[in-house]
């Protein structure tokens, strides 16, 4: 039996409670998100979603976490704005307002039978989580990958986030490699930019697809390096962001050239005039 109301409809925020907090870095952290109604929402890895800090604001914020009905979902968020800030202060037990899924996703489900090289700078990770735990999990089996390789960058060994998660993944298989800006003497890993990692990563160009996320210029020569070892440009799918407000399509904040991010994106294939797009400037 119902009660003759219709359900809320896509700009109508759901209220879910956070009940967990994790931080990453010092400026980031991870909420768990649960909805007050009990009815779950399900997701592909790469969608976001618009989250409410009551008072403030919304913003968009991907899922950093894969879809599976029985666990809750996360979000990583930066503190670099006001409704971002208030994000990453709240208590557990606040109640935020979340809208979605929304956008396109990494497609875990077209990588079978191939080498998969996923390349993360800074944040950029938090989107690629549930993909990579999703493909992890189901290496070398049907349907799953073959490889998977896990190049991760960030400005120095502090800003390195869900250290967990990359130890567990290579503890699955994964190939996982970390490069920083700078660091000190106590440092054994990379140094340097993280495309500095995609030459010797042992991966069969014409048998693989790259997931890449990260600041723009990072993706432009991430792209570079992946096309010069011999990815074809169709099989290479990066994120782009813009000011997405509505999520639907409809007020145009977030169009790109002939894209409308909010809906076309975030995740889009390296084809068409996306090579073209990555070139102009983030306003």
């Amino acid at each position: 039996m119902t009660d003759g109301c219709a359900p809320p409809g896509p700009l109508v925020p759901r209220p879910h409670r956070v009940t967990a907090i994790r931080r990453e870095t010092t400026d980031v952290v991870t909420l768990t998100l649960e909805p007050t109604d009990g009815l779950g929402t399900r997701f592909h890895p790469g969608q976001f979603n618009m989250l409410t800090a009551f008072g403030v604001g919304e913003m968009a914020v991907s899922m950093s976490s894969r879809d599976v009905p029985s666990e809750p979902t996360r979000h990583t968020v930066r503190d670099v704005g006001p409704v971002s800030h208030a994000l990453c202060h709240l208590p557990v037990g606040a109640v935020v307002g979340v809208r979605g899924p929304f956008g396109t996703d990494w497609g875990v489900d077209e990588v079978e039978g191939r080498d998969v090289v996923v390349v993360a700078g800074g944040i950029g990770l938090a989107p690629l989580r549930g993909a990579i735990d999703t493909m992890v999990a189901t290496m070398g089996r049907p349907r799953g990958a073959r490889r998977v390789f896990v190049l991760v960058g960030a400005r120095s060994p502090d800003q390195v986030m869900f250290g967990e998660d990359l130890r567990r993944w290579e503890d699955a298989g994964a190939q996982v490699e970390t490069a920083v800006d700078s660091a000190g003497r106590g440092w054994a890993g990379h140094v340097g930019v993280v495309t500095t990692l995609v030459p010797g990563t042992p991966f069969e160009p014409a048998r693989t697809s790259a997931m890449v996320c990260g600041p723009e210029v990072m993706m432009r020569f991430t792209v570079r390096s992946l096309l010069d070892r011999g990815v074809e440009p169709p099989a290479v799918k990066i994120s782009l962001e813009r000011n997405m407000q509505c999520g639907v399509g409809h007020c145009g904040h977030c169009q790109l050239g002939p894209l409308l991010l909010c809906r076309d994106g975030p995740v889009v294939r390296y084809a068409g005039p996306v090579p073209a797009l990555l070139s102009e400037r983030q306003r």
